[in-house]
């Protein structure tokens, strides 16, 4: 698959929740099919961290779950 920056951009940015002024994105393209292959299965406590010294500080994000919280009505954008 094949995908122009802009048609990215607009497909992501077409949703009013991406865009908020002073929020950052970050896109990681790829796919699963290592993680996949190798039979990778996310546990509640692990925790991922993506580091590029140019940034400064590394993102640390730990997997937690959430208690479900009942969908509500859908809205139009």
């Amino acid at each position: 698959m094949s995908h122009a920056v802009a048609n990215l951009e607009h497909h992501h940015f077409k949703y009013a929740a991406f865009r908020r002024p002073g929020d950052v994105h970050v896109h990681f393209l790829g796919t699963a099919t290592v993680s996949f292959a190798d039979k990778v299965e996310l546990q509640e406590g692990d925790t991922f961290e993506v580091s590029a010294p140019p940034f400064g500080r590394p993102l640390v994000n730990h997997l937690a779950r959430r208690p479900a919280v009942p969908a509500g009505p859908v809205r139009p954008l």
